[in-house]
């Protein structure tokens, strides 16, 4: 996966299949929707696109307190090259972008600097200023502007609504095994424990100890306290760089 930083110096795609939103936990509903644009892209021989936004929106628009998120960008990063996706861009958000009205955003933005052919979105997808913009908007622009859209429909698992609002509340009572249902693999955190700063937007399961699953080193046991995150048996695993745990569920 390429990553793009901004929409100047892009390169020309190939009949670029995209998908907007935070994509916050990349969980079973989004992944419904990665694997629909990664499905046109290779139908039509072309690239699917992820566009996403840092910092949060919520933080450049004064609205942060209580904001928790399921992931950092990089760790966002992994999980969605993880799902197979050709780029991601990483747009600056800013007060100036919060004030594009949904027309602007979709004819300068998507159009012209990304030259979309097929536009995907979840079934409650809202954005441009005032969150005017929707998939009946789209509908009205895509013959005029050259592309299709596509609206992926509300996903469940076992008549359970998918969404990140009920994943960061399961990660919040440490019912790390229901969240890993929803997000289709273990809830994930990229950090280095020999030198552990707390992200202040990165959401943590409560204190305790959890079954967790270190990228390329196995199973271990990790104990989350006020004093910080320790592994038992530490000294087993390679901690000299930031590592990839992913978390299986409570265990006391």
């Amino acid at each position: 996966m390429k990553v793009h930083y901004g929409f100047d110096s892009l390169p020309a795609f190939r009949s670029p299949v995209v998908t907007v939103g935070s994509y916050d936990g990349v969980h079973c509903g989004h992944r419904a929707i990665l694997q629909r644009i990664n499905e046109i892209a290779e139908q039509n021989n072309g690239e699917s696109i992820v566009i996403t936004f840092a910092p949060h929106p919520r933080i450049v628009l004064g609205k942060a307190e209580g904001l928790m998120l399921l992931n950092t960008l990089d760790e966002k990063m992994v999980l969605l090259e993880e799902v197979g996706i050709d780029h991601l861009i990483v747009a600056p958000f800013t007060e100036e972008f919060s004030r594009l009205s949904s027309e602007e955003y979709v004819r300068n933005y998507l159009v012209e600097k990304i030259g979309v052919r097929t536009l995907v979105v979840g079934y409650n997808h809202h954005f441009g200023h005032n969150k005017n913009g929707d998939f009946r908007f789209l509908q009205s622009l895509q013959e005029e502007c050259g592309f299709e859209v596509c609206e992926i429909s509300r996903q469940q698992i076992d008549d359970e609504k998918v969404s990140s609002t009920v994943v960061r509340g399961l990660i919040a009572e440490g019912d790390m095994a229901h969240a890993m249902r929803l997000l289709g693999r273990p809830y994930i955190l990229i950090a280095n424990l020999k030198e552990y700063v707390a992200d202040p937007y990165k959401l943590l399961p409560p204190n305790g100890r959890y079954r967790v699953q270190i990228e390329g080193q196995g199973a271990a046991v990790l104990m989350i306290s006020h004093s910080g995150l320790n592994l038992d048996f530490a000294s087993m695993f390679n901690l000299e760089k930031p590592i990839q745990i992913g978390f299986i569920e409570r265990v006391g």
